[in-house]
């Protein structure tokens, strides 16, 4: 059987992210499982309430290659057909979605597996910074 190439796209930015065409993106015929993350702005955070948006900084000309470090680690663990990672920079609204992270692969466990390996290492690694903001004012968080 011929070895499928994986098609990994990330992208930072500052548009919405569209979960359906995230998908769609990685939809293969070989693919029997799909997983999708979306980390959406939440209207509280540790020790605030009324959460109102968040803002996130990057860093511009390092983010995205690290993103793709993180993911090609994922393909070298895991048998990934297709990625596509999303993150916003920005402003971003109570119940947008912040991240995006589709993966498929031919079996679901590993599909689970990898995305979770993406956006936890994503949140730990990634050079993005998070201000939330609330009615008492504002203040930057630890992790993206």
């Amino acid at each position: 059987m011929e070895q499928t190439r994986q098609s990994i796209r990330v992208s930072v930015g500052d548009r919405p992210i569209d979960a359906g065409a995230l998908v769609a993106e990685v939809a293969r015929p070989d693919s029997g499982g799909t997983v999708l993350f979306l980390g959406t702005v939440r209207d509280h955070s540790e020790g605030k309430v009324g959460v109102t948006h968040l803002e996130y900084e990057v860093y511009a000309s390092q983010v995205e290659p690290k993103i793709t470090e993180i993911v090609s680690e994922a393909g070298a663990r895991w048998p990934i057909l297709a990625v596509a990672v999303e993150h916003r920079s920005g402003r971003v609204d109570l119940g947008e979605a912040s991240v995006g992270v589709a993966v498929s692969c031919a079996h679901r466990a590993d599909a689970f597996a990898a995305a979770r390996h993406i956006i936890d290492e994503l949140k730990q690694r990634a050079p993005i910074w998070k201000k939330e903001f609330w009615p008492g004012g504002s203040e930057w968080s630890q992790g993206s």
